[in-house]
């Protein structure tokens, strides 16, 4: 099927957008208000865009009605300083919750129990239990499309990562004991396979026509942007 972009309103570009780039990974985004209130939530429009000095890229759209700017954009904006804490297994639920639309007044870190670690540069904490954590600095912002998008650069000024993952004489970190998080549609995946090439052509014949092995019991079939309760944020909170 070939599908006309120019014909398609937001919300149904951003479904075939975040269902066909895939895995992503996820900046989960620590930053503190100008009255000193910390915030976390997570971003898959994340990508690195320079190594000398390393950047990173994130993209935020307004908040579900399309007009509020999200706290976490605010912040940024307004101080300048903001932490990407990659995401662990063991707290995905907590990453997933802290994407709900809460209070500007309200730290996530208190209401979701997740655990702050201080920064060395910037005032926005960590979460403590991130194997890996980049503080940055506000690079720049422009905005893009027709729907008041923006999108922030920050320029890694420190890079927290687990010492039992990083070999300091080679600059080698251990990748597959990362296990990270994705995020898949409005879904999520476990990255704990690897591979390299080429693939045994018996292989690849064993997986034809597979699909992705769920680990929360559903059916293979079952996607949550097909939910009734699914938003643009792409976040299913709960069942219907």
């Amino acid at each position: 099927m070939i599908i006309n972009a120019e014909e398609l309103d937001a919300a149904r570009a951003y479904k075939l957008l975040i269902a066909t780039v895939v895995p992503r990974p996820i900046a989960w985004i620590s930053t503190l208000s100008t009255d000193g209130t910390a915030n976390i939530a997570p971003f898959s429009f994340f990508t690195p865009v320079g190594r000398k000095p390393p950047m990173v890229s994130i993209s935020m759209q307004p908040r579900a009605d399309g007009v509020t700017l999200k706290d976490t954009f605010v912040n940024i904006r307004d101080t300048g300083e903001f932490v990407v804490n990659f995401v662990p297994f063991s707290l995905a639920d907590n990453m997933h919750k802290s994407a709900i639309e809460y209070a500007s007044d309200v730290d996530e870190f208190e209401s979701l129990g997740i655990e702050k670690a201080p920064s060395v540069v910037v005032k926005a904490p960590r979460v403590a239990l991130a194997p890996v954590a980049m503080e940055c600095k506000l690079e720049r912002i422009f905005t893009v499309g027709e729907d008041d998008g923006n999108v922030v650069w920050g320029r890694v000024v420190r890079f927290h990562v687990r010492d039992d993952l990083y070999n300091h004489e080679k600059g080698y970190v251990d990748t597959a004991a990362l296990a990270p998080v994705g995020r898949l549609a409005a879904e999520y995946t476990l990255v704990d396979n690897v591979f390299t090439t080429p693939v045994d052509p018996e292989l690849l014949k064993a997986r034809e026509g597979s699909r992705m092995h769920r680990l929360d019991g559903r059916p293979t079939e079952w996607a949550a942007s097909n939910q009734k309760n699914w938003s643009p944020s792409g976040s299913v909170m709960e069942e219907e």
